[in-house]
């Protein structure tokens, strides 16, 4: 079957026809999808609902997964494969979170905007997204394209910009939410790292910006001014007219490059609704990105 693609918003986003997600996809699909995904950003499968093992299939068709080692450590046992990340508000026994799990709390900060990973010394690449179970309402994922964000910068904003740094730490988003109940280990554990506000998107050859959540500050700058400066660009990022909202289904899979977007999550009335989703995560192994994290060259840009 030919694999089509819609559009699902003017700048970016399609919908996927013609891929049967469940049954192992030939070179010629692979290569359909890898251009979608360079062209649209995100695109969205419509089901079938897949087993973790079939997920697990497709995704390492776009490269190495992710190590899940959580940020939180937790003698609990995993509710969900190891090569998954549990999206959800369930407990290692399927029931639903309590208020004051340090899981829940922490999970909370998937709905500022934000890259996955871009927190970690090895950054993400692709993050695929399948719904298991869904709420009645809310629970949707946005996204915004950071190429259309960076074409509509003024020009001069863009030549201010185009050479900054900025630190990325998972422990300045959580705490924009006013978490911060780390031990020492698990600070320890993931140290900030350094990453270009202004990239070039290998697959479109389109500039980028790469912002989050997690950007603490600019190098360089005054702490203020660097987090006003990072305020503002993720503002002009997220405009209404930037936004694709996804509002879920069971069986849905999408995926996203996190070079080019942002994304997060909405509420929902977690305490009474089950909301089940797993990600699998592609590492971003091109070593120019590797070395944004290197205390090197952070320290000349600095």
């Amino acid at each position: 079957m030919t694999i089509t693609l819609s559009p699902l918003h003017p700048k970016f986003g399609a919908r996927v026809e013609g891929a049967d997600l469940s049954k192992p996809i030939s070179d010629a699909e692979f290569e359909a999808l890898q251009a979608g995904l360079d062209q649209y950003a995100v695109l969205v499968f419509k089901g079938p609902a897949l087993t973790p093992e079939q997920q697990v299939v497709f995704a390492t068709r776009f490269g190495e997964l992710e190590a899940h080692n959580g940020v939180i450590v937790s003698d609990k046992p995993r509710r969900v494969t190891p090569q998954l990340v549990d999206i959800s508000n369930l407990d290692e026994n399927n029931s639903l979170l309590g208020q004051a799990d340090r899981r829940r709390m922490f999970a909370l900060g998937n709905q500022l905007w934000h890259t996955d990973s871009s927190f970690k010394r090895t950054p993400a690449k692709y993050s695929l997204l399948h719904a298991h179970t869904v709420t009645p309402e809310g629970g949707e994922t946005q996204f915004v394209d950071m190429r259309v964000a960076w074409d509509t910068l003024p020009p001069k904003l863009q030549a201010k910009i185009e050479d900054l740094w900025a630190e990325h730490s998972i422990f300045c988003s959580r705490a924009k939410l006013g978490f911060t109940e780390f031990t020492d280990a698990e600070r320890a554990a993931t140290p900030p790292v350094r990453r270009a506000v202004v990239r070039v998107h290998p697959g479109s050859g389109r500039k980028t910006l790469y912002l989050a959540s997690h950007a603490s500050h600019i190098l360089g700058w005054p702490v203020p001014d660097g987090r006003m400066l990072i305020h503002e660009l993720i503002e002009h990022a997220t405009q209404p007219q930037f936004v694709y909202t996804h509002k879920w289904a069971v069986g849905d899979l999408v995926i996203w490059d996190n070079r080019c977007t942002m994304h997060r999550g909405r509420p929902y009335d977690e305490a009474n609704h089950r909301r089940d989703m797993r990600r699998a995560t592609i590492q971003d192994l091109d070593p120019a990105v590797q070395d944004y994290g290197a205390e090197g060259k952070a320290a000349a840009v600095a």
